[in-house]
């Protein structure tokens, strides 16, 4: 089963690497704006569109879900770039040097998924899509109030690992939701 995992999930980072590069073509690296902060509040919006979708059962916009989720997955990217990118790179990155960032902390995460997937034995199957949407949410708060203590924990992992966590459930879902 763990073969037929790591083969969805890079179907599904496929389609999330894409719509990366074709928006980075299309925008440049103009997120470099943002303060990491900024960032996880654009995921806490996403999260909590796909939330409020499911609960409501309805939806006004037309951008589906499926977008939320790859949006969930290229924003903690980004986010884990601004975490380690300083400033003085400037915020102008070239696509290839952008797009070397992304593989090298989309590899980080995909090693990290397979070290997990094997310890829980593939639980995430069993899961309902609803309650990956809710840990992602809950992953976000604890990020935020680690970005309120200026990013110190005490025992906690930090930052970059509920990024990692918030990628893999998400990339979880998108193959939950492709197999629908």
């Amino acid at each position: 089963m763990a073969a037929k995992t790591i083969e969805q999930y890079d179907a599904e980072t496929t389609k999330c690497r894409e719509i990366f590069v074709k928006k980075t073509k299309d925008y440049g690296t103009a997120w470099r704006i943002l303060r990491p902060t900024s960032l996880t509040d654009q995921l806490y919006i996403k999260a909590q569109r796909i939330r409020s979708i499911e609960e409501k059962g309805v939806q006004k916009v037309e951008e589906g879900v499926e977008s939320e989720y790859i949006g969930l997955v290229n924003y903690s990217i980004m986010a884990m770039i601004q975490l380690e990118l300083p400033t003085s790179e400037g915020l102008e990155l070239t696509l290839a040097k952008a797009s070397e960032l992304y593989e090298y902390y989309l590899n980080l995460t995909r090693d990290l998924m397979i070290r997990k997937n094997h310890d829980y034995g593939e639980a995430w199957r069993d899961m309902r899509i609803s309650s990956l949407t809710d840990l992602i949410l809950m992953k976000l708060l604890r990020v935020k109030q680690i970005e309120d203590n200026d990013g110190k924990t005490l025992i906690s992992e930090g930052l970059d690992a509920n990024y990692q966590d918030i990628i893999n459930y998400a990339i979880f879902a998108l193959i939950k939701m492709s197999k629908k």
